[in-house]
């Protein structure tokens, strides 16, 4: 079996569990955060549910949408999604599983975790993308 990258990030919300659950869920909130510095969503749509859909649309610098989308694998409301990632147009396809703890101090951290990337070169891409966008999930609750 061959090893494949595996990238774990990790972020503290100033927010309860469940809003920062319903961030990750809600399509017109996931919108308002989602993205690294440069790129703005210009869409997203949810079908909440295991077996259910969602997409998210990339407009990056070079004025080219870039579409996210995948399968929702597991939902536990508001601890923990798991998702299939495919960037449409390419076959590669990843995992993505989002674990929320609450903390004593008030906050939520968020554990990312991006299986089963198809080489470092593309995990490098993935790590940068999403250290914006926790980064946008945490201005989002300031």
């Amino acid at each position: 079996m061959v090893e494949t990258p595996q990238l774990l990030l990790q972020r503290e919300i100033r927010a309860t569990i469940g809003a920062v659950f319903e961030a990750w869920t809600q399509a017109e909130v996931l919108a308002a955060w989602w993205g690294p510095d440069g790129v703005t969503c210009v869409g997203a749509e949810v079908d909440l549910r295991v077996g259910g859909a969602y997409r998210i649309g990339n407009l990056v610098p070079s004025g080219e949408t870039v579409w996210i989308s995948g399968e929702y694998l597991e939902i536990d409301p508001p601890h923990r999604l798991v998702f299939s990632w495919r960037m449409e147009g390419s076959a590669e396809q990843s995992q993505v599983t989002v674990g929320l703890s609450e903390r004593a101090n008030g906050t939520t951290r968020v554990v990312v975790v991006h299986e089963h990337i198809a080489s470092p070169e593309v995990a490098a891409e993935h790590e940068r993308g999403w250290n914006g966008c926790l980064d946008g999930l945490v201005r989002h609750f300031q």
